[in-house]
Order: structure tokens, then sequence, then C-alpha cells
């Protein structure tokens, strides 16, 4: 199961078709922020969690921290629009596996291989 967390569905949309692209016969969850994700994530397991940052109630890096802490070996990829060195750096803290800017989805395929 792949998890997608954007505050867009557009976007959430937009992935989601991406990753079916390459990656055949996946479930998807979607969560329309971090405190949804963190809480999804409790209960589905999913092998992949896609997360956007800036998103209302609880930002992804929290989102990702908070998942890090209670599950070590989740695969949390940040998809943002922000390439921002200093974001990338609080992204690898809260324990993100990869860091990918939303107008280069393909490098998805490399992380998630």
């Amino acid at each position: 199961m792949i998890m997608i967390v954007d505050d867009n569905a557009a976007m959430r949309a937009i992935m989601k078709q991406y990753i079916q692209s390459i990656k055949v016969n996946h479930e998807f969850y979607e969560c329309g922020d971090g405190f949804e994700a963190v809480d999804a994530f409790r209960r589905l397991h999913p092998d992949w969690v896609l997360m956007d940052i800036k998103m209302p109630t609880m930002d992804g890096l929290t989102a990702t921290k908070t998942i890090r802490q209670q599950f070590p070996s989740a695969r949390v990829i940040i998809v943002t629009n922000f390439d921002d060195p200093e974001l990338r750096d609080a992204a690898q803290k809260s324990g993100a596996t990869g860091y990918v800017l939303k107008e280069r989805l393909f490098e998805l395929q490399g992380l998630m291989a």
C-alpha cells in the first residue's frame, strides 16, 4: 500500500496516476494532512508514504518525525514544491527516506525501486 499525503486533492490524484504508471497493482490510501496520516499509518502500515510538507493541522515534517519515532522502519518520501536546503535538511532530520520535488516525480521511481 502507498499512502499519499497532500492537502491538495488534485495533486494527490496526479501522484497516484504517476505511481500507478510505474508500480502496477498497488493499493492507495489518501490523507489531507499530517495528523490524518499519523493516524492512518498506525492502522494501515503502508509500504510507502509520499508526504507533502506544507499542510494544515500538522505539517509533513512533524508527521514524518512522529511516524518514524513510532515505526522506525517506515519509509516516508517528502514530495514538495520547495527546493530549499534547510527544508531538505529538516526532512532528513525528521527521518524521511527521500526528498522529491513535485515537478520531478520521475525521481520517485528510483527511490521506490
